[in-house]
């Protein structure tokens, strides 16, 4: 799968098909909305999901960093699901997690649904700050140029050939990169909703993930984009 490469704030990142953000200039592989453990969250209240969710997602995550080999990895935020999420995680899972965070700086950041988790390796923080960057979970309307967050699991349509894709997608208009949910039972919020068009505002560029590629769009590009939006 072809990922794609952009400028941000004057460095190079690039946008992986799994929805992770890698930048190679500080060796740092970003992933937002893991939801880990989602579907026995669901199971408990009686919605009954396939128990593969999180073995699906750690093997993407695994995936990413097989291929870019970061020194640093930074979850941003609702790795898991709930607050008990972690205590549901099976052995083989947390072993495997342990794992990946004890070769390269792990970094939980934490989200709404959950605090950053403890037992796991890496550190836990509220947001983090690596060059010309602010990792956070979830967009502030005041930020710093440089903000790269999760918490609304962007998606975007287009229509191509007389018909429409929907897919996650990194959304971004130079001052703020928000990136798409990583978890695997995550769902997604239209660019184009109140609360992501009230941070994104007019220019923005999404990164949808195709089948095979990352495609870049204007927000002028996409379906239920307005003149003057």
């Amino acid at each position: 799968m072809s990922q794609a490469r952009f400028s941000f704030r004057g460095m190079e990142v690039v946008a992986c098909p799994s929805g992770g953000l890698y930048i190679p200039a500080f060796g740092t592989l970003a992933a937002a909305d893991l939801h880990l453990e989602k579907g026995s969250a669901c199971a408990r209240r009686g919605r009954l999901l396939p128990p593969y969710d999180s073995r699906a997602t750690l093997a993407a995550l695994a995936d990413a960093i097989a291929r870019f080999q970061p020194s640093r990895v930074v979850c941003l935020g609702d790795s898991f699901h709930d607050k008990g999420g972690t205590d549901r995680l099976d052995d083989a899972a947390v072993g495997f997690l342990r794992q990946l965070a004890a070769s390269r700086d792990w970094v939980w950041i934490a989200g709404n649904h959950d605090p950053a988790p403890h037992g796991l390796g890496g550190r836990c923080t509220g947001e983090l700050r690596v060059g010309p960057f602010v990792f956070r979970h979830a967009a502030r309307e005041d930020t710093e140029p440089g903000e790269i967050s999760g918490h609304f699991h962007p998606k975007a349509t287009v229509a191509t050939a007389g018909r429409r894709f929907t897919g996650r997608c990194f959304a971004g208009n130079g001052r703020r990169l928000i990136l798409p949910a990583f978890g695997a039972y995550a769902g997604g919020l239209d660019v184009f909703a109140p609360a992501l068009s009230a941070l994104l505002a007019v220019d923005f560029t999404v990164h949808l993930i195709g089948r095979s590629r990352v495609h870049a769009f204007p927000a002028a590009g996409l379906v239920g984009a307005k003149p003057g939006f």
